[in-house]
């Protein structure tokens, strides 16, 4: 059976080919040069090609900063997007998994987030994940919306990589310590989405609708930055030391969070999904990219 997944260079997209999938599985990415997901042709000529089923959209702007300025860009892929996914997969009587994120919380809240909290966005970006998570929910009964946060992974570029080329570079960084959340391993969301989709799968009866999905445990960005380095070090890699700073003390466009942490509970009770600790997850990817060097004399 074929399953469609969007945004297969993206991070989770990647790492959802790279996993093991059950034999008879087979994972149909297509390129944006021969997919657009925001195109009502583009979509339909896809479903009319093959029969495929289920789809996982991991597909997303994900520029925070760029989206307050570019509303349209932002709107068109990460809700338009997912909108015409839910329409075709519900005409196709499959199931649809959208990932979305924390940005759609204001952040305030002093305890990890559950699937009910009231959401908030704070800027373009999350407002445009929030409309894409109602059009899923909205347009195809049959669909999982999956949050997630502070994705990092050896591939693509993010947190974890700037870290370590900013360390190769600089003899200091600045990190802002005072905005927490739950590191998470694209790696890790993928073989969630992999359990969520092969259920709904063989399942007509499964869970449906909104859930978290972030390593275990929390940081700040300049814990997690730390914590990096640390395991970077242990290998022979690129470390210096890490300051903490204020977000205040580094503007942005977007405002971020500040408390973008996230509670699994009920994943773990409908979908036997267990997330392991984010320190392991840290060091599974730092330990791909740095390869060890060996002591002297060994």
């Amino acid at each position: 059976m074929d399953i469609l997944v969007t945004g297969g260079a993206g991070q989770v997209g990647l790492e959802l080919q790279r996993l093991a999938w059950p034999e008879g599985v087979r994972l149909h990415a297509p390129d944006r040069a021969t997919f657009d997901l925001t195109d009502p042709g583009s979509v339909a000529a896809l479903f009319a090609s093959r029969s495929f089923a289920a789809v996982i959209n991991p597909a997303a702007y994900t520029a925070v900063d760029k989206a307050q300025g570019e509303v349209a860009a932002a709107f068109l892929v990460n809700a338009q997007g997912p909108a015409l996914l839910a329409e075709a997969s519900a005409r196709a009587g499959i199931p649809l998994v959208q990932v979305s994120t924390d940005y759609v919380f204001d952040g305030t809240k002093a305890d990890p987030y559950v699937e009910t909290d009231p959401v908030g966005p704070l800027g373009v970006y999350g407002a445009s994940k929030l409309a894409g998570e109602l059009a899923v929910r909205s347009g195809n009964p049959r669909s999982v919306v999956l949050r997630t946060a502070w994705v990092v992974s050896a591939r693509r570029a993010n947190f974890l990589k700037t870290m370590l080329r900013l360390a190769a570079e600089r003899p200091a960084l600045r990190v802002v310590d005072d905005q927490r959340g739950c590191p998470t391993s694209a790696a890790d969301i993928a073989r969630a989405l992999e359990t969520i989709t092969l259920r709904l799968i063989e399942d007509r009866d499964a869970p449906t609708g909104l859930y978290h999905f972030v390593n275990a445990g929390e940081a700040s960005w300049c814990g997690l930055a730390r914590a990096v380095l640390a395991r970077s070090a242990a290998r022979g890699g690129p470390h210096v030391p890490v300051e903490a700073i204020a977000t205040a003390d580094y503007p942005t466009p977007a405002r971020r969070p500040a408390n973008s942490r996230l509670a699994t509970a009920k994943i773990r009770r409908d979908f036997a999904i267990t997330p392991r600790p984010w320190q392991d997850a840290i060091h599974d990817i730092v330990d791909e990219l740095v390869p060890a060097t060996p002591l002297p004399g060994a």
